[in-house]
């Protein structure tokens, strides 16, 4: 067997507590609509009083008795619609809830990108039925919670079968120490949601993430409607129930509409009904590989420059009998042109890639090692991302 020289396993829980002492710090996900909705527009409780003390100078004809009576009842009024809105939304994650444990020992946390109602939830809630979601308003924060054990894992869509692989999600994944651990795969179903009483005819704006609209396209010309990009499909729902928007209607998911008191004026409108994303299961430490059950391996490498390289790292896999069930390659961001001089045109500039490949066969299993052994041959550099069960795909 060819031994393997410099592999790098992402992360380590030595690593996370490095991290954690070094001072990074989590920044505290945004909610849509909430900061707005907690000042009512500058109209706080404070400036009641001012505004009605101000009437009480101009009109002298109102009694203090009963201008104090408008300002109790005014605040009270203020006081409950915003308790009722603020706590019919989860507590955002923030650093104050650093913690080895979750509150509830009884319950998994998991990290996920946007507000309750979004797709990346449905994804955790499918792999964890009884987890704790926390909201996170970045990707990167998502990470971060998982390193800083803040929780327990995370899930994060990687690919759409429609709108291909979300680029950023593979740049984090080698910038952060974390393992995959798992994955999620799930059929979308695009939901029109709107206000209650408002038909589909009187929209003249949808809102939704940019990739949400791209995928309900024809059903969204057919209604002749502007369509506004929004940072994503649950936020947008969000933002549309608590302005009470008439006029606008959301592209989100069907528990989203539950969420937040919208009405489905029609399910499944993206224009392939067949649409499935991808999520990952990220996680502080790998699980230990075995070989009584199938595994699936994610690696990321470079190659050395020259005639027939990637040929030769695929081989590596195929001369082993080993299947391959995913190649993406992306520029590598802190050095993306390599300069090659050849003895015929002189120096030339090339992309310098990643190469990021999922297998199937477990890091126990030998073929797997010679595979990586070889492939070390000629490839500068080379990482595993993740090693587990196939089993835990759902």
């Amino acid at each position: 067997m060819t031994a393997l020289r410099n592999l790098v396993v992402l992360g380590s829980t030595g690593d996370v507590w490095q991290l954690g002492r070094g001072g990074h710090s989590l920044v505290a996900p945004k909610r849509v609509g909430l900061l707005e909705l907690a000042s009512f527009g500058g109209f706080s409780g404070l400036s009641v009083r001012r505004a009605i003390r101000s009437v009480e100078d101009e009109s002298s004809s109102k009694s203090a008795t009963e201008l104090s009576r408008v300002v109790d009842q005014t605040e009270t009024s203020v006081s409950k619609r915003l308790h009722k809105d603020l706590t019919s939304f989860r507590r955002p994650l923030t650093v104050s809830d650093f913690s080895h444990t979750p509150e509830n020992k009884s319950k998994m946390r998991i990290a996920f990108k946007g507000v309750p109602g979004s797709f990346s939830e449905d994804a955790a809630l499918k792999a964890y039925p009884n987890c704790e979601t926390v909201p996170c308003d970045e990707f990167e924060e998502a990470f971060k919670a998982v390193e800083l054990w803040l929780v327990d894992k995370a899930v994060l869509p990687i690919e759409n079968s429609s709108g291909g692989s979300l680029h950023r999600n593979y740049d984090l994944l080698l910038r952060h120490r974390l393992h995959i651990v798992g994955e999620v795969q799930m059929t979308v179903n695009l939901c029109l949601l709107a206000l209650p009483g408002v038909r589909a005819e009187q929209l003249k704006r949808v809102l939704s993430h940019p990739q949400a609209l791209s995928l309900s396209d024809n059903t969204l010309t057919g209604l002749g409607v502007t369509r506004e990009s929004v940072d994503s499909t649950a936020g947008a729902a969000q933002f549309v129930a608590l302005n009470e928007l008439r006029d606008a209607g959301v592209v989100a998911s069907a528990r989203a509409a539950n969420i937040y008191g919208l009405n489905i004026l029609a399910e499944r409108i993206q224009d392939d009904s067949d649409n499935v994303t991808r999520f990952l299961v990220l996680a502080r430490d790998p699980i230990i590989p075995r070989t009584d059950k199938p595994f699936k391996t994610s690696i990321v490498f470079t190659l050395e420059e020259g005639p027939g390289v990637l040929f030769k790292a695929l081989a590596v896999f195929s001369l082993r009998g080993i299947n391959l069930t995913k190649i993406e390659s992306r520029p590598q961001r802190k050095r993306p042109l390599r300069v090659v001089d050849d003895s015929n045109t002189g120096s030339a500039k090339y992309f310098d890639y990643l190469f990021y490949i999922d297998f199937e066969a477990s890091m126990a299993d030998t073929r797997a090692q010679n595979a990586l052994g070889h492939l070390q041959e000629f490839a500068t550099f080379l990482r595993v991302l993740g090693c587990y069960p196939m089993d835990t795909s759902v």
